[in-house]
């Protein structure tokens, strides 16, 4: 029997690509939905040749990532080569049958506030792909109270507007990871139900599968069709903080000798030695090997320094000094700092150890009473010192015509 050949495009009839058959001629299903969207008008949004002309290199990427996020360079230049060969692989990919490029997901490592969920947001950004926010303590194993591992789909499927082409491309971060290690001798002995489980749950995903999804979430809608989302193509970020692993790392390395002067020198070396973080340490910490074995590049980021802090409220565009600057504007006064109050504000974060995402409760504690008053400060200069930030006292108020 002779081959079927689409009479438009010359492919042979596969599974995937059925034909429909005419007097003597063939069409496949591809070559129909071409039609259809030039007919109607409709651009092919999934487009490979589209999309891989705005596919950025690694340096675009990372001086996208230096607007917005301050230091961390080597997570930066690490994050940056990683997305470039993952989305490279899926639109500049030429589908060479003998070579398969095999996705490589990320796994940041940092202290709390030190900018992974940052840079995944930005990333996404840039790129204009979906993003799926999800904190892993959240996640259970099916038959528990709590979000369904499944769901992190659905997330991203309500990113992309329901698209699922454009969602199947999208990204996936998953934060605080390490709050899912399994239950180890020196850990709780009550039941590990989102530990271990959740980690074998995340296998499939994160691999890459076909899993069906309920499109408005699987508990409260039981009733509803399910869609299928390949997994293949999405990029996964994992990250979380692994308080502890730094001691296993200097166990490995030969660092538990006994003295005196051990705990200060463990505490002084700890943000050192992150960056010689192995698969067998974070499997000691409680991640089961399968899981690691998926996460294939790992980038470390720096506890942030005081100079770090007052960069981060400076210079990144959408920086918060420049924001309640804007909110001043708006109503027509102008909001400055003194050095020393910037200062005390990064002092105090660094002091709460929550990282740059608690500066915006440190500004919102510091000029609330002043914010109250905002309406009524139209052309002055409002002039924020270090006894605001520390004490609580008034601001400097100068009278300036060029608001008013």
């Amino acid at each position: 029997m002779a081959r079927k050949v689409c009479s438009f495009c010359n492919t042979t009839e596969k599974e995937e690509n059925p034909f429909i058959a005419g007097n003597n001629v063939y069409i496949c299903s591809n070559c129909v939905t071409s039609a259809y969207k030039i007919l109607f008008g409709e651009e092919e949004s999934g487009s490979f040749d589209q999309e891989a002309t705005t596919l950025l290199i690694p340096k675009e990427i990372h001086r996208m990532l230096n607007e917005y996020v301050i230091g961390q360079e080597g997570a930066k230049k690490t994050l940056a080569v990683a997305v470039y060969n993952h989305y490279k692989r899926i639109f500049k990919n030429n589908f060479d049958n003998e070579t398969n490029i095999d996705k490589s997901n990320i796994l940041l490592i940092g202290p709390t506030g030190s900018g992974k969920t940052l840079l995944a947001q930005t990333i996404a950004r840039f790129l204009d792909v979906p993003i799926a926010i999800s904190d892993a303590t959240n996640l259970t194993e099916a038959g528990y109270v709590g979000e369904d591992v499944e769901n992190i789909l659905t997330k991203l499927l309500q990113a992309a507007d329901g698209d699922v082409d454009k969602a199947e491309r999208g990204i996936i971060f998953i934060d605080e990871m390490d709050k899912i290690a399994r239950m180890g001798e020196n850990r709780s002995i009550t039941r590990d139900v989102s530990g271990e489980g959740v980690q074998q749950a995340l296998l499939k995903i994160i691999e890459g599968s076909v899993v069906n999804i309920p499109p408005k979430g699987g508990r409260k809608h039981p009733n509803q069709d399910f869609l299928q989302i390949d997994t293949s193509n999405i990029l996964f970020i994992c990250g979380g903080a692994f308080d502890g692993v730094e001691e296993i790392i200097q166990r490995r390395l030969g660092a538990n000798q006994l003295g005196f002067g051990q705990a200060k020198r463990s505490n002084r070396d700890n943000a050192n030695v992150m960056h010689l973080i192995e698969s067998d340490d974070l499997v000691q910490f409680g991640i089961i090997p399968e899981l690691i074995g998926r996460l294939h590049v790992t980038a470390t980021l720096e506890p942030i320094t005081l100079e770090d802090m007052i960069r981060i409220l400076l210079e990144p565009k959408n920086s918060i000094i420049k924001q309640y600057q804007k909110l001043f504007e708006i109503d027509n006064a102008i909001l400055t700092f003194e050095e020393s109050a910037l200062k005390s504000i990064a002092q105090k974060a660094i002091n709460r150890k929550t990282g740059a995402r608690g500066l915006r409760s440190i500004m919102e504690e510091s000029l609330v009473d002043i914010m109250y008053e905002l309406p009524e400060l139209e052309g002055y200069e409002v002039v924020i010192t270090d006894d605001v930030i520390e004490n609580g006292l008034k601001p400097i108020y100068i009278k300036n015509s060029k608001t008013a």
